[in-house]
């Protein structure tokens, strides 16, 4: 059986340690040693990477109570070799746990929530609590969060006897009865896990709790995205590098590029509103110098936005006895169409004229609407010829 040196010492980084076996697995290697300090995967933390020896270690796993270091090449049975796990990525992954810890801790202590779904991605720590809560109310657990960071409080890991573990309240997911480690946040949280974690709150950093939904799955609840220490704090340096761009952009203070965007979008609107109503105003000057025909009327309009393009068919039919189209695009990219009349079924017409146009589309007895990818000659011809 491997010692496990991560229960003995979290931060371990360097070690010696006796290959016991290697046996090829595909195009891997799996090196067992009698000794290791790196963490398989488990308890949502992912397995440690490193080298053992010179040779890279590329992630690492329990099987059937054997910690299973995966290599690219054989390594020798019953030789010693240095080992070094990949130490920013195992410290990293321990602060984002323990913060997890110290989050999900504060929720159950303060709302009685449980955490029903933990997992630690490569960007950010997800986590599904049992209960709902408001973005003020999680805001407060940040808050508490940081407190106990600032505070240094003591974090313990051991294997409590039975007889005790009977007497303990910790939280759990699973309903474990021998062997059970238990992680102590002091005056934080009690909570069975079989990761390593930081020795002290100030270890785990900045706690930032990112973004909240209702869980999708699994019944009513929230899901929560974190980050701590380092990843948070390079998360804010990303943040803050945009706000400052926009700040700049916009001409505002970087605490006040939020008002700045509130006006922005708001005159947009105004413009937005303003540009439609000037489209439907052109849509009916132009509608008016339509000639009326017996046959169809075909336009090639991009001034106009989609509503007022509409209004524009809905006038040129009457000015018609066939179809009255209008196309907006290029030759080169294609165009949209709207195309109406008051004598010709389009719904059963459909599949004639977007033959005749290269085009996809449908609607109504009234009014099809679609796309085509052919010229403008193409469709000009077309639809001078077109009839039922």
């Amino acid at each position: 059986m491997t010692e496990k040196l991560y229960y003995i010492d979290s931060h371990m980084k360097a070690f010696t340690a006796t290959v016991t076996s290697c046996e090829q697995n595909e195009d891997r290697f799996e090196v067992t040693l009698d000794r290791t300090a790196f963490f398989p995967e488990g308890g949502g933390q992912l397995g440690d990477s490193g080298v053992i020896g010179g040779v890279r270690v590329f992630d690492t796993h329990e099987k059937n109570g054997e910690i299973k270091h995966y290599v690219n090449q054989a390594l020798e049975t019953g030789k010693t070799y240095d080992c070094a796990i990949d130490w920013e990525t195992r410290f990293r992954r321990m602060q984002n746990h323990s913060g997890e810890h110290i989050v999900s801790g504060l929720v159950h202590k303060k709302y009685g929530y449980n955490n029903v779904g933990f997992h630690m991605g490569s960007d950010v720590v997800t986590i599904d609590f049992d209960g709902e809560l408001s973005w003020e109310q999680l805001l407060e657990i940040e808050r508490e969060a940081n407190r106990a960071v600032a505070a240094n409080y003591k974090v313990t890991a051991t294997f409590p006897a039975e007889d005790v573990l009977k007497t303990l309240e910790y939280r759990s997911k699973l309903e474990l009865t021998e062997n059970v480690r238990i992680v102590e946040i002091e005056n934080t949280d009690i909570c069975a896990c079989c990761a390593p974690h930081v020795n002290s709150t100030a270890e785990v950093g900045t706690v930032r709790i990112l973004t909240a939904e209702r869980r999708r799955r699994g019944g009513d609840g929230v899901r929560i995205t974190m980050l701590c220490g380092l990843d948070a704090f390079e998360h804010e340096v990303i943040i803050d590098a945009n706000n400052a761009e926009v700040s700049t952009l916009l001409s505002a203070k970087r605490t006040e590029t939020a008002a700045a965007v509130r006006r922005l979008l708001s005159e947009n609107e105004k413009l937005k509103a303003r540009a439609a109503e000037l489209s439907r105003e052109l849509a009916r000057i132009k509608a008016e110098a339509i000639e009326p025909t017996e046959g169809n009327i075909c336009l090639f309009e991009n001034a106009l936005d989609e509503p007022a393009l509409r209004a524009l068919v809905n006038e040129a039919v009457k000015k018609c006895s066939g179809v009255a189209a209008v196309f907006s695009g290029s030759d080169e990219a294609g165009y949209r169409y709207i195309i109406g009349s008051r004598n010709i079924d389009l719904r059963k017409a459909s599949k004639s004229i977007n033959s005749g146009i290269s085009g996809r589309g449908g609607g109504s007895p009234e009014m099809i609407q679609g796309s085509c990818t052919a010229c403008s000659l193409t469709i000009q011809n077309f639809l001078t010829n077109f009839t039922v």
